[in-house]
Order: structure tokens, then sequence, then C-alpha cells
């Protein structure tokens, strides 16, 4: 299918070819027939991609400073790496389109394929000719009401939430200050309010429209004298800023237009450096309005679909999207003098050109429209033309990929093209925009939107399940089903059924072989670190400290039911190096943590594990520290010697007041490549795999064994799943 992005390292504004997405749990897909170009935030964000790299940096000082961070702690080349890699992905533009619904994901209540809907948001109601929506950023449109007029229903939605922040009643007067798109939409809503209205522009013709639709409208230079003459001198009982504008004159302005008390309520990107003197003489209310109403924002209700009560919150952004469609329906918002431009999709980048200012057209409402959208199922799979007609080698390794995200892009397929075996044939996301770019950039045959098509591809035999971790068994588990290989992003599993299901199929026999992304066993330091600590039969003490940083509070690894919580989710990698220090998986744990104050989320802690060999080993995880501090350090004890690795960047090594070390200088290395290149020499070989079964299984069991301490506060026995049947096995499970 066909969809607008924008690259911010080149500034291109391109229509690409993509795979059309499958709508998931609480979704529908939508067939496009008309989006809204936004001429405000769309305008910026490729305004943005289109400066220099220095322009960047001087617009996003907040980001270069992440960068430097990130460059004290783990060094200039993977730092501008990961900034060309951030750089290199395409930014998706649109948040406002219109049309039918063709599939709808499991458990999406109230909407049906062939119902006509206003979609919302932004990832989601994007410039394609199909989209994938949740259900709370969706409605349902009246038969009045057209496809074209439908598109503006996010933008009608934002004015509607700036509208009601003022509490505007019956016949009092209303400034609008800003007459472009947003502002003509408050003025229609204002009167349709019963609302006197007032507005305020620049552009004669804006003014004109706003005329048009019986507002007294006037220019900048006449404004207050007209106001006071609208007003008889009292002011206006609320002020809308509709204006984008870095300059302060549109909040002045309002400040000399308000009667006393008066609400001021921000509804476009203005300068907020309020004149004291006029604000506080009139003791005026300022409100700045967070976009189309409760609930934006908030994942669990824009991802989730969970609603808020009607009694309490009356006007959420989905009802406020009911609500102006409504308004269309009954003839109060007429859209249609509002539109200025049509583009069909092919032609999106002239829309751009419009409305950056390239040209010297005047708009207002810019549309592109989807007159011959491809069909579902054949556009699932974009082919990639430059990596067809590869050479399959010898070894027989073709790969295939489920996930494309930033660990992805930034970590994994970097690994895959350095280690160079096999053959790339197939990758697939849930939007298909990241496959699509990584098919391009690591050379994948294709890109495609569905995981059934590489499970079921007989020229893939392993299989890299990169999704988010509730995702992880449910694939491992296909994925060995279809006779494939299986390399998992950490972790194997986030529920105790999960991992015993897989337990009991890794004990059938003649299976394809498994592995998890335990990466940080395969550094060079880590395994010098190792072969350093070898000599004597002593048990060790080890602590591994990870300044882990704050998450705040919507991001997904909290949700038990997405990412597992931390613990589960990211500190599996910490355990199981401790685990490949001392050689088998730990017996016990105990666990404490601070108090999370609705704060944290179970995510400072410090986890004690003991094992067979009485070896000792803590992890302290902690999200209360400076993300600017380097993020890990191990700390190891054995008969007589101290290995100290920090952060994969330096290793230090002492035994008979001799120091070594060795590494210095290499750059940080967390072995990403290592496990790689050993899971595919494995493959080749036969097996064993590169980590053993019973280390998989025991590490993820550690893991719910430590969640389990904390919250009861006593020690957990770590029981292994199958742990008679897995004592022995020449697969890997001893």
């Amino acid at each position: 299918m066909k969809q607008l992005l924008q690259s911010l390292r080149s500034g291109e504004t391109m229509v690409a070819d993509v795979p059309v997405p499958r709508p998931g749990p609480g979704m529908a897909l939508v067939r496009n027939a008309a989006s809204l170009v936004s001429a405000g935030t769309e305008r910026t964000l490729v305004e943005f991609a289109e400066k220099s790299l220095l322009g960047k940096a001087q617009s996003r000082p907040d980001l270069v400073r992440q960068v430097l961070d990130k460059a004290r702690r783990e060094g200039i080349v993977g730092t501008v790496s990961a900034a060309f890699n951030r750089l290199d992905q395409p930014t998706t533009l649109g948040y406002s389109s219109a049309g039918t619904i063709v599939e709808v994901g499991p458990g999406l209540a109230g909407f049906h394929p062939g119902d006509r809907v206003a979609c919302a948001g932004g990832g989601y109601a994007v410039h394609a000719e199909y989209v994938v929506v949740p259900q709370n950023l969706m409605v349902k449109l009246p038969d009045e009401v057209d496809f074209e007029s439908a598109a503006f229903t996010t933008l009608a939605a934002i004015a509607m939430q700036g509208f009601r922040l003022a509490e505007l009643q019956l016949g009092e007067r209303a400034a609008v200050i800003g007459l472009g798109l947003l502002g003509l939409l408050t003025v229609s809503i204002a009167r349709a309010a019963g609302c006197q209205v007032f507005g305020v522009d620049l552009d004669p013709r804006r003014i004109a429209l706003a005329q048009e639709m019986g507002a007294k409208a006037v220019s900048r230079d006449v404004a207050e004298a007209a106001g006071r003459a609208f007003t008889q001198d009292r002011g206006f009982d609320a002020v809308l800023v509709c204006a984008d504008s870095r300059s302060a004159d549109p909040m002045e302005l309002a400040g000399a237009l308000a009667c006393d008390r008066a609400k001021v309520v921000a509804v476009g990107a203005v300068d907020l450096h309020l004149p004291r003197k006029v604000y506080y003489e009139k003791e005026l209310q300022v409100i700045v309005s967070r976009s189309y109403g409760p609930g934006r924002y908030d994942p669990d209700y824009e991802e989730g679909g969970r609603d808020y009560p009607y009694g309490y919150v009356r006007w959420t952004e989905n009802r406020n999207m009911q609500a102006a469609v409504e308004l269309m329906a009954s003839g109060d918002l007429n859209l249609q003098p509002l539109i200025s431009h049509r583009f069909p999709i092919d032609q999106a980048e002239a829309a751009y050109q419009l409305i950056t200012r390239k040209t010297d057209e005047p708009f207002l409402g810019v549309l592109l429209t989807y007159p011959h959208p491809v069909e579902v199922e054949a556009g699932r799979k974009v082919v990639n033309p430059a990596a067809s007609g590869q050479t399959r080698p010898t070894d027989r390794l073709g790969i295939g990929v489920l996930g494309a995200g930033n660990y992805a892009n930034a970590v994994f397929l970097p690994s895959v093209k350095a280690v160079g075996l096999g053959t790339r044939v197939g990758i697939a996301s849930a939007s298909g925009v990241s496959a699509r770019l990584a098919s391009q950039k690591y050379g994948f045959n294709y890109a495609t939107t569905d995981e059934e098509a590489l499970l079921a591809d007989p020229e893939i035999n392993v299989l890299a399940v990169l999704t988010r971790h509730q995702h992880h068994a449910r694939q491992i588990l296909a994925a060995l089903q279809n006779g494939k290989h299986v390399f998992c992003e950490k972790p194997l599993a986030i529920t105790q059924a999960e991992l015993d299901e897989i337990s009991g199929m890794l004990m059938q026999e003649g299976l394809p072989l498994l592995t998890v992304g335990f990466n940080r066993r395969f550094a060079p330091l880590a395994v010098r670190m190792k072969e350093y600590l070898q000599a004597g039969s002593e048990p060790l003490v080890a602590h591994y400290r990870v300044n882990a940083g704050y998450l705040p509070d919507s991001h997904w690894l909290h949700d038990p039911e997405q990412g597992g919580g931390r613990i589960i989710g990211e500190g599996c990698h910490f355990v199981d190096f401790l685990t490949f220090l001392v050689g088998s998986p730990p017996v016990s744990v105990r666990a404490h943590g601070l108090p999370d104050n609705g704060r944290y989320h179970e995510d400072n802690v410090v986890m004690t594990f003991t094992f067979a060999d009485g070896s000792v080993g803590t992890v302290s995880y902690l999200a209360n520290g400076d993300k600017s501090f380097p993020k890990e350090r191990v700390e190891v004890f054995k008969g007589g010697a101290v290995a100290v690795l920090n952060d994969f960047r330096s290793l230090e090594l002492v035994r008979g007041g001799r120091r070594e070390a060795p590494g210095r200088g290499m750059g940080q290395d967390k072995g990403h490549r290592g496990l790689w290149k050993a899971f595919l020499e494995a493959v080749q070989r036969g097996g064993p795999p590169p980590i053993s079964y019973m280390d998989l299984l025991g590490v993820t069991q550690a893991t719910f064994a430590a969640v389990e301490s904390l919250r009861s506060g006593q020690e957990r026995t770590i029981r292994l799943p199958g742990q008679a049947e897995l004592s022995v096995d020449q697969d890997g499970l001893a």
C-alpha cells in the first residue's frame, strides 16, 4: 500500500510502498478515503526534519544532552551509530482521517466491517491507504457526513476541547485569536453553542471566511479597538488563542481583550510568556488545552480501550469526536468551505510543498485522497527488488525476523549484517513501516505484516523473535512447531504457564534449537573474566549493580500483560550473567525493594541469589539513579582473585598483588554479535545450543521467584520446570 513517510535525516517527504497492517486486539483495519494534512503539527515536523544536523541540534538541545550523556556512558562510536539509526527511522505523518472498516481485531466492541468511521491519533490515523486504529480513537459516521468532512474530526475535537475548557455559556462573548483551520472550527463551534464570536487574524481571506460563518472578524491592527466596541468596553468572557506563533503577541492581545476574571485558553502552539500587569490586574485564568480531550496520552484509554465513566468524565476525546460528527450531520459545522486543496496520495509530496510554503499559493484545509487502494491480502507482503536473486549459501541458513522496532534496528540487525552468515529472507512488523525500512537497509527479500507468512515460508529455517514480551512464548512455540530454529530476544516467557509450556516442548526429541538473547555472557571481556576466575574450586561472590534508570508510568514494560515488569523483562539479563559466572542457575533468592511511593514499579530492588556450589550473587537493579552515570558494574571475588567489569568497556583483574586491564580502549561490546554468531554456528553443526536449556529455564524461573520474594518478603526456592527430566540431556539440557 502507499503511505506517506518523513525521513528525519534527509528531510525528504516520500510516498513509500509498505505492507498493509493487520489489526491487533481491540483495533480495526480501516481503508482510508481521505485524511487531513495539518498545517501546524505536520509542518513543524517537516521543517525540523529538513534542518541540517546542526540545525536539529540547535532546535532540540534536550536531545543533544541525551546524546552526550549516552556518549559518556557507552562511548562515541556506539552513540553515533544509535543516533543515526534513530534518524534513519521514518516518521509517519498524519493524525486525522476517515474511511471504511475492512477488518476487525479480536475483542473490538461496537464496530464491524463496512462501518464508516472517523479516525484519530498520531501513529494511527496516518496518511496511508490502510490504517489500524484502536477502539477509542474511532467514531461511526452518520449517513449525512461525507468522508472529506469527517477527515476534519480530530481537529474539530481539538477545537471542541478548547471551547469546553473556556466554559462559555449561551449568549456570552468569545474572542478567537488566529483564524486558521483550528480557529475557524472554533468559531463554528462557538456559534453553534449560541455565543457571540469575535475573530482576529492577519490574513484578509481568513477574516472573510470567519465573517461568512457569522463572526465579527477583524485584522490584528484594529483588534483592541474593535473588541472594545463589540463588548461595549466590558471585554470578552473568554479568549481562545488558536494561533500558531512563536511570538508572545497572541497572548498579549488575549489579555487586552479579556474581561475581568475571564479565561484565556491556549489551544494553538503559542509562546506562553505572559505580560504580568494585565493578567494580574484582571485576575485572568490561563488554561492550556491538551489536544482533544481527557484520554489523550493515556495508553490505557487510547490503546487499551478502557473508557472513563460517563458520569465522571462527560467529555472524553472520543465523545468530543462524536459530538463533532454530530455537528457535521446537523449542518452546524460545515467543513466544505474550509477545503482549499485535494491531492491523491500519489501526489502527497506536493501537499507538503504547499504547507511548508515552498510555493506562494494560499491554502487552508488540505486533504489527501485514496482513489485506488491496493487489495488487502496482496498488499501485506512487499518484495524488495534490490535483494531479489540473492545467492543461497551452501550452509542453508534462511533468516526471518519477527519485529522491527528500535532494538532490531539499533542492535540486532546490524549484528546480523556484521556476522554475515545466512540469507535474509523476510522481516515482519505490526505496522509494516519499520519492516519495509529494514528490508531495504539490511537486504531482506521481503517485508510483511503477516507473521504467519514467515512461519510458513520454507526458505526460512532460523527465526528471530524481537517482538514485545507478551508475544515471545507464543511465537517461540509456533516457530518450533513449524521446524524453525529460534533466537528470542529476552525474556523467554513472562508467565509461569508460558514457561511450563516451553519446558514441556523442550522435552521432545529432534526439535530445532532455541536460544535467548542473553548476550552479555558472549561479550569478549565477560569471556576473559570467566577464564580468569576458573582457577580453583572455591565458590564466588558477585555483585552486579545496574543503574537501569527511571521509566515513566505509561511505559509498556511496566504492564504485567505486555512487558512482565522490569525484573522479568530486563532483570533476567543480569541473573543470567551470574549463572554464566557460576556455571549453573541459582537455587534460591531473597529480594528486598524500596517503596514504590507511586513513582516506581518494583524496580529499585536488591536480589540475593544462592547457588548449588555455595556461590552467592546479588543484583542491585535501580531506577532511582542518574542515567548519565554508567549503567552496569560487576565485581567478583573468588579464591584470592578479584575481577571488576565496568559497563563492558573495561576489565580489571587482580591476583597476588598484580593487576591486569585487558581490553582497555576497545569500546563497549555487550556480546550481541558473539551470541548471534554462536547460535548460527550451532544450527549449522546440529547443536548443542550456545546456552544450555537448563540455564534458559532456570534464569527465567529465577526472575519469577525474585518477584514472588519481593512481594512476600520471604526467601523463595527456585523450581526448575521439569527439573527431573532436564537433569541429563545431550542437547544442551544438562
